[in-house]
């Protein structure tokens, strides 16, 4: 990533944090913080918008409600590089022979479409549609699908049908994804999602968490699990502070 690159993943992560401490955020004070021109913080706020990160307003922006998360066709498209590069390194923890538990989310569908690419030989449970009908494109790769509520801005099901059908298997490995995550845990915004997340975590013997650094210290409606439910994240910068103290204790084994 190039210097111009840093500086603007820099500037939008002070912009969100300066969101955290104030609903509200102008464009000029914005500038005068970060010492930068207007037009730098206009078209980053345009670039956190489109993303579904914040809200314009005339002069500046607002933090979107803490439930709100865009489609994932929406957030497939976000730090694309980043989580093709998180999928490259999943892909090493895989070997034929193995039981795969994918759940939904934008970076697991990149997984997903790796899985569908390259991988032989694999038994893979899915709540996703979406990464099921990737999957279905490799014929050395056996899909089975949770049964479910559908959720259409997920492309996946939940619920307790799917979480019972999750209970009859025993897999080698669990790939989740997460709205956020804090030092309490993975955060989410769906309460269904977050309960399917839980069970299919419980079901594997190496649980392996997929997120990208948008996603370090960001709190959502429900705290799905905690640190010590999972054993790897992989991700595509180390976290720092608190995530990074919370995970070192929990023992998690974080692959940048």
């Amino acid at each position: 990533m190039g210097r111009s690159a840093r500086n603007k993943v820099a500037r939008h992560k002070r912009i969100m944090e300066a969101l955290q401490i104030n609903a509200a955020v102008r464009v000029g004070e914005l500038a005068e913080a970060l010492g930068v021109s207007g037009e730098t913080i206009r078209r980053d706020l345009a670039e956190l918008g489109n993303e579904g990160a914040v809200s314009r307003t005339f002069g500046g922006a607002v933090a979107k409600p803490v439930l709100h998360e865009p489609n994932w066709r929406i957030r497939h498209d976000e730090f694309r590089a980043e989580r093709q590069r998180i999928a490259e390194q999943a892909m090493k923890l895989v070997t034929p022979g193995d039981v795969l538990i994918l759940e939904t989310g934008s970076t697991v569908m990149h997984l997903a479409e790796a899985l569908a690419n390259g991988a032989r030989d694999l038994s893979i449970i899915t709540s996703s549609l979406e990464a099921a009908l990737v999957l279905a494109r490799n014929n050395a790769v056996q899909v089975h699908v949770c049964p479910g509520i559908l959720d259409s801005r997920e492309g996946s099901v939940v619920g307790t049908e799917a979480e019972d059908f999750l209970e009859r298997y025993n897999a080698t490995t669990a790939f989740v994804g997460s709205t956020g995550i804090t030092r309490m845990g993975l955060q989410e915004s769906h309460t269904g999602i977050a309960a399917v997340k839980c069970t299919m975590l419980s079901r594997a013997k190496k649980r392996v968490v997929l997120l990208d650094h948008s996603k370090f210290d960001q709190t959502s409606l429900v705290t799905a699990c905690p640190l010590t439910d999972f054993d790897i994240m992989i991700s595509d910068q180390a976290p720092t502070g608190e995530l990074a103290a919370g995970l070192d204790h929990a023992g998690v084994t974080v692959i940048v």
